[in-house]
């Protein structure tokens, strides 16, 4: 074979690479705000989002259990030839990431570490907030996570469990969505300076979050760190897909298609063309 020849096999294998889609996965139908945030900030991409509906909450479960199910949902993902894995949720990130990285020979990267360095990055009084589901909070990934970047910092959490459901009605502005923030952020409001949606559901309730807590608090969505952090890897690795006519999405769940569909739609703002009901634990 000549040299050009084999430069411009090597040319296509690369090229056929940078074109695969990212793979994202999720405990249920919170990790489509990381998604419309990758979209958003790399909408050449194709994506492959798995909602793990069947399984949802992760929040309750033992550390090996959302171990086995991160590494289901990761292999399912791979299956479909990805070039990158996203972790869209915070329990899994805080639970699982290291134990994927060490199966997996993929890019990965979870929602807490992306959104850890931004707080630190943004915080001017060293007193940063964070919302989040219980189980997160109670595990405290955001506060090691935080303090390991920066020791000394002044960290608030807070758990919300109401704005899971609140934000999956669709009640975004609605005074009962106004009052219980009202009362979950009350002790944060005069404390902060940044506040970490520590939550993959609480970007859909920014507005009112922001109505609440006032202009004067930086506001860290996980997903938006997500997204620029990914850009970068993919930048570095020479994976960036350069052609917007080849971008795709797909969207799997593991039960509960319909409602996974009306909630997709409304967390995206647009109809979804297609979801599919998947078994895991075969791949």
């Amino acid at each position: 074979m000549e040299t050009g020849d084999l430069g411009n096999r090597e040319s296509q294998i690369g090229r056929r690479k940078s074109e695969a889609p990212i793979g994202v996965f999720d405990s249920g139908v919170g990790g489509l705000t990381v998604f419309r945030a990758i979209e958003r900030r790399l909408p050449n991409e194709s994506l492959i989002y798995l909602g793990d509906t069947a399984r949802i909450p992760y929040g309750v479960r033992s550390e090996s259990t959302v171990q086995r199910y991160a590494l289901e949902c990761a292999n399912f993902v791979r299956s479909r030839g990805v070039k990158a894995i996203v972790i869209a949720c915070n329990t899994a990130s805080a639970l699982a990431a290291d134990y994927l990285r060490s199966k997996l020979s993929l890019p990965l990267m979870g929602v807490i570490r992306a959104g850890a360095r931004r707080a630190v990055d943004a915080t001017k009084n060293g007193r940063i907030g964070v919302i989040a589901t219980e189980a997160t909070v109670l595990n405290g990934a955001y506060e090691r996570a935080i303090l390991e970047i920066r020791n000394g910092l002044e960290i608030t959490s807070r758990p919300c469990p109401l704005f899971v459901p609140l934000a999956e009605e669709g009640w975004l502005d609605h005074q009962v969505t106004r009052s219980v923030a009202e009362e979950y952020l009350a002790e944060l409001r005069s404390k902060v300076d940044t506040l970490v949606l520590g939550c993959t559901h609480y970007p859909i309730l920014r507005p009112v979050i922001e109505q609440v807590m006032g202009d004067n608090v930086t506001y860290i969505d996980s997903g938006e760190a997500v997204a620029d952090r990914l850009a970068a890897m993919l930048e570095s690795e020479g994976l960036v897909c350069e052609g917007r006519e080849l971008a795709t999405e797909e969207f799997y769940v593991t039960d509960s298609a319909s409602r996974f569909r009306r909630v997709a739609e409304l967390f995206l703002g647009r109809p979804l063309e297609a979801v599919e009901t998947v078994e895991l634990g075969s791949f």
